[in-house]
C-alpha cells in the first residue's frame, strides 16, 4: 500500500482539533487533511471542494466530500452544524473572502485558517524594488486573488466576530509553535500562517 507523506501544516492543524469533533474542511482538495483528521482525531469529517476532479479523488479515498463553491454554497449549511471549520490554503482563492469567513463563523464556533503571508519581509522588499506584488500576486500563478498579510487576516477576523486564539508561523515548510502574542514579528517573518479563531 502506498504511503503518503503528511504535510507539516496539516499535522499542526490536526493537533488543534479535538477528538471526535464535527469538522467541515472547505477547499479540501484531494482530502489529504480530512483523511489525516479521520485517522488521527476520529472526527466526523465533511469536505467541500470546487474542483469536481479533485473532489472525486477525495471521494475515492472514502471521504464524505461534495463538489461546491464556497463563495456561494456555504449558506446551505445550518448554523452550528459543525464544531470546527477549516480553510487550509484556500482563503486567498476566494472571490469574497470576508463573506466566506463570516459564513464559517456561523457554521462553526471555531475556525482554522492557513494562508500565504504577504507581510513576509522578502515579499515586502520585492514590492519596494519592483513596484509589483511578488509572484504569484498579480500573476495568479497559484490562483491567489487576495495577497494579504497575517495582520490583515487577524483584523478581518476581529471585524467578523472571531477572536484569534493562537497563531503559528510556517517557514520553509516547518511549522513553529502556536502562540497568542508577538504577532507583528510573525507578520514580518512567516512565509505562511495558521490562525486558530474562535467565535466571540
Amino acid at each position: 500500500m502506498e504511503q503518503r507523506t503528511v504535510r507539516p501544516d496539516h499535522e499542526a492543524i490536526a493537533r488543534r482539533v479535538r477528538q471526535g469533533a464535527r469538522v467541515l474542511d472547505v477547499g479540501c482538495g484531494d482530502g489529504a487533511l480530512l483523511d489525516l483528521l479521520k485517522s488521527t482525531r476520529s472526527v466526523d469529517a465533511r469536505g467541500l471542494e470546487l474542483s469536481s476532479e479533485t473532489a472525486g479523488i477525495a471521494m475515492a479515498r472514502g471521504l464524505s466530500v461534495i463538489q461546491g463553491d464556497a463563495d456561494s454554497d456555504l449558506e446551505l449549511f445550518p448554523d452550528d452544524s459543525f464544531e470546527v471549520a477549516i480553510l487550509s490554503q484556500a482563503v486567498q482563492q476566494m472571490r469574497r473572502p470576508a463573506r466566506v469567513l463570516g459564513e464559517l463563523a456561523r457554521i462553526a464556533p471555531e475556525v482554522i485558517v492557513s494562508f500565504r503571508n504577504y507581510g513576509l519581509w522578502s515579499r515586502r522588499l520585492t514590492l519596494i524594488r519592483h513596484g509589483r506584488m511578488p509572484a504569484p500576486g498579480l500573476a495568479h500563478e497559484d490562483g491567489v486573488l487576495l495577497p494579504v498579510t497575517a495582520l490583515d487576516m487577524i483584523e478581518l477576523a476581529g471585524r467578523l466576530g472571531l477572536a484569534c486564539v493562537a497563531v503559528a508561523p510556517v517557514r520553509g515548510g516547518e511549522v513553529g509553535a502556536f502562540r497568542n502574542k508577538g504577532l507583528k514579528r510573525l507578520n514580518w517573518g512567516a512565509d505562511e500562517v495558521i490562525l486558530h479563531l474562535r467565535r466571540m
